[in-house]
């Protein structure tokens, strides 16, 4: 549990749901990319655009409630560090993404109240595990996150620039944050848990593609 008294870690973990679902996220650093006036996209291709980007506005919003809900249980000050660390980075990716959303003339998933609720309540589970588990689940999650961030460079139209390079940077960002929890001794994970992980990110993302 977050350092200080109960009470005080709820608080701190509502007004980071609060600020993460329902305020405009604040980028540490400049968006990759052209400048949007660099690749008018065609109808078509922008709503395709929209819809992917989309899924990753809540894919990112969904890897910051597992974070925050991992470091409410994290047992080691060191394991909460890094995981806040992570989530942080996570602030920027969201951030992209939503400002990549308002270019594309396109809204963030109505669900992301519920993205972030089930996420955080996830990651907060995978904690009381231990922070071997909880860093292992982050790998996991990463690898996953990889693998769904090549879909989306292969779909992504080709004329759009912008989105590309926003989601080529996440993707070498999320390597680096799997890499780290391995180092950090992160457990591998039960076989059926992986395929369940996979199972439920396949809900979200086809779900944040229309809604």
């Amino acid at each position: 549990m977050e350092s200080g008294r109960p009470l005080d870690s709820a608080i701190v973990a509502v007004d980071r749901a609060l600020r993460s679902v329902f305020a405009p996220a604040i980028a540490a650093r400049g968006i990759p990319g052209p400048s949007s006036s660099a690749d008018p996209l065609p109808e078509p291709d922008r709503r395709e655009s929209a819809a992917l980007m989309r899924v990753n506005h809540a894919g990112e919003l969904a890897a910051q409630a597992l974070y925050h809900g991992q470091a409410l249980v994290a047992r080691s000050e060191s394991t909460r560090a890094m995981l806040l660390s992570a989530a942080r980075s996570e602030t920027d990716h969201l951030a992209w993404c939503e400002t990549r959303l308002k270019e594309l003339a396109a809204r963030p998933s109505l669900l992301n109240p519920l993205w972030y609720a089930s996420s955080f309540a996830i990651g907060a589970l995978t904690a009381l595990f231990g922070d071997r588990a909880s860093l292992g689940f982050v790998a996991e999650t990463e690898r996953q996150v990889e693998g769904h961030l090549d879909e989306h460079l292969g779909r992504l139209p080709e004329s759009d620039t912008r989105s590309r390079a926003i989601l080529e940077t996440m993707r070498s960002e999320e390597i680096a944050h799997g890499a780290a929890a391995s180092a950090a001794g992160g457990a591998q994970l039960p076989p059926p848990l992986p395929a369940l992980m996979r199972a439920t990110a396949r809900i979200m993302t086809r779900t944040a593609y229309w809604l």
